[in-house]
């Protein structure tokens, strides 16, 4: 009987303790603005040795609706140094009942390997719930072995911005003589610290985290988000020992134990460069020949395998197979210039549209996805982006440029800053000249020049199939019933790259004739989106990119239209964000609309937004103008 008792009490016990995840628990302003909502979330991290790390996770999230469902896709990644110990989770409803259990056998499993990839060592499992009626609760539970410590998985407890969190937990067990960095970014409180003679423990708690609107124009959401990143001083990766305090440290292991011995070419390579550049007069003729050369020779392909993803194939592979990764084709490419005797340098950057910088006081190997080339040429430094086949000599593009990047020399590592393009230098200068038929369609020729990260923008047309070329312009243009009977691009590739682009359009009806009035809309190509009104924002204003435009579309009005009855048109506004300009002239039956817009990128304080946002609509406002013609009768 007592052994019943006791029985039946631990039941109770457990049963009790059983979470519940009935919807109508999660208080009220943690639903306010979510889509979804982190229940509970406990993550542990578990460093034995520098070649056996643990991290198990337990995380319960209530999805509201179809927008919250990424945050109930589970994707995890393998390899040769991570295995997937366990997996097993459970699906509730809206009232905490359980409706489904999985484990690991129901998740999908594939190569991690994108369209670019040839050989990728990583694989992923995947699981998403198939659930339609929201809300709904799903739990994950799983545990991954590390076989290495160089990349120690960090904590952001609030994904996004129409993410609420009930409570969250980040644990980092070590030895006690272990030493490691962290760093700490927007985490108000100090963390619990339990020690003895076994281990250390470090466990970072946040709770009541509210959902947020998303403000346009903000920063990168990793820059302002709570989290928690570590890096131990000593570290083991693919049976490489090393150990590094800042990017000095990082940069000459990466140098020496990465990259060093990767660059023998075969005498008849080396030969060859020397009868490439023999007539060229200075190094940067050498280097362009040279970069041609690579161009016309290599392709990019994503070859991650080896350790990690981090080495580069040897040079001589590459020139025997004639492609590469990032990684590779830079290895080559240094290997090249210094069959010439040029100097180059090995940059590890952050790349994308947006721009990231290596953080000065925080040295990680998680910091970076892409190599670029610097050669520090005497008072010309020039960059050079190696897995493209069609960009220009020294220009960067928008995926790297103004930014911190780390190179990798002998003597270890600098944080070296990519040069930026400009406000001035984004340029697209347009100028048109449209015929107006009686009917209210328009035929004319339209010539564009895009710089800079314009440039970038419309590069993607060149090569492409005429159908290709007029689908994307349509999308582009966005006008309706817009036709183009001819198109043409022409190159300029230089370091300062130009494109141009000659286009013969076709607009029926695009200005509406309704009794004897024709309405005309004079900005047809080039319209400022607007931007919403928001209240007692919270979050700096973040231009990313400035820009200039200049559009000038000269009309010629059909003989019906009362020329007389025209009224000029001028409107100019600046603000701190940037200037505006629009005219409108009459001479003869030809009616020139001229438009000219500047954005300048930066921080600004987040309560300017209220200036960006009228400057912006204003704006948008101006490139609605519209011109009212009185017809002859």
């Amino acid at each position: 009987m007592r052994s019943l008792l006791i029985f039946l009490f631990f039941i109770s016990v457990s049963a009790f303790a059983q979470d519940n995840y009935d919807v109508d628990l999660i208080p009220s302003n943690l639903r306010n603005r979510a889509n979804a909502c982190i229940r509970n979330e406990e993550i542990v991290i578990d460093m034995r040795a520098p070649d056996n790390v643990m991290l198990s996770v337990k995380k319960a999230i209530t999805v509201f609706n179809q927008n919250g469902e990424d945050e109930a896709r589970l994707v995890l990644f393998y390899d040769k140094n991570i295995s997937i110990k366990s997996i097993k989770g459970e699906v509730y409803n809206s009232v905490g009942k359980l409706t489904n259990k999985f484990s690991q056998s129901d998740f999908a499993d594939m190569s991690a390997a994108d369209g670019f990839s040839l050989f990728v060592d990583s694989r992923l499992k995947h699981y998403l719930p198939s659930v339609n009626q929201y809300p709904y609760t799903i739990v994950y539970n799983y545990e991954i072995r590390n076989k290495q410590n160089l990349i120690i998985p960090d904590w952001t407890p609030k994904p996004a911005d129409d993410v609420s969190v009930e409570k969250s937990s980040y644990s980092f067990i070590s030895k006690p003589t272990d030493q490691v960095r962290i760093k700490t970014q927007n985490y108000n409180g100090t963390p619990e610290v339990i020690t003895d003679e076994k281990q250390k423990k470090t466990i970072w708690k946040v709770n009541n985290i509210l959902a947020v609107r998303t403000e346009p124009y903000s920063p990168a959401h990793n820059t302002y988000a709570t989290s928690i990143q570590i890096a131990p001083l000593d570290f083991y990766y693919y049976n490489h020992k090393g150990n590094y305090n800042n990017w000095q440290e990082l940069g000459k292991w990466i140098y020496n134990d990465l990259l060093k011995d990767r660059r023998t070419l075969s005498p008849a390579t080396v030969q060859m460069v020397k009868d490439l550049v023999k007539n060229e007069k200075t190094d940067k003729d050498k280097a362009r020949k040279i970069y041609q050369y690579l161009q016309d020779k290599t392709r990019y392909i994503s070859v991650q395998i080896g350790i990690g993803g981090f080495q580069p194939i040897a040079a001589s592979e590459v020139d025997r197979l004639g492609y590469g990764d990032c990684k590779a084709l830079v290895n080559y490419m240094q290997s090249l210039l210094g069959a010439a005797d040029i100097e180059s340098l090995y940059c590890v950057v952050e790349a994308g549209s947006e721009k990231k910088n290596m953080d000065p006081k925080y040295a990680s190997m998680v910091q970076g996805n892409h190599i670029i080339l610097c050669m520090p040429l005497k008072g010309d430094t020039t960059w050079l982006e190696c897995t493209s086949q069609k960009i220009p000599f020294g220009f960067l593009s928008d995926f790297t440029d103004d930014r911190l990047v780390l190179a990798c020399t002998p003597e270890g590592g600098k944080l070296l800053h990519t040069p930026k393009l400009t406000t001035a230098e984004n340029l697209q200068i347009r100028k048109a000249s449209l015929n107006i038929q009686a009917d209210g369609s328009i035929t004319g020729k339209m010539n564009t020049v895009y710089e800079g990260a314009q440039y970038e923008n419309q590069e993607e047309l060149i090569g492409k199939s005429t159908t290709e070329q007029h689908k994307l312009l349509k999308e582009t243009y966005n006008i309706d019933n817009i036709d183009f009977e001819t198109v043409a691009f022409a190159q300029k590739k230089d370091i300062a790259p130009k494109l141009t682009e000659d286009i013969t359009v076709n607009m029926r009806n695009y200005a509406p004739i309704n009794g004897n009035k024709m309405f005309l809309q004079l900005n047809a190509f080039n319209i400022k989106k607007s931007v919403p009104e928001i209240r007692n924002r919270t979050l700096p204003v973040y231009i990313n990119r400035g820009y200039t435009d200049e559009d000038t579309i000269v009309y010629t009005l059909p003989n019906n239209v009362i020329p007389e009855l025209f009224i000029a048109q001028n409107k100019t506004f600046k603000s701190a964000f940037g200037e505006y300009a629009c005219k409108t002239s009459l001479e003869g039956n030809k009616l020139t609309y001229y438009r000219k817009f500047i954005l300048n990128d930066g921080n600004f304080p987040a309560e300017q937004y209220v200036e960006f946002s009228k400057f912006i609509n204003d704006v948008n406002a101006a490139d609605y103008l519209k011109l009212v013609f009185s017809l002859k009768k």
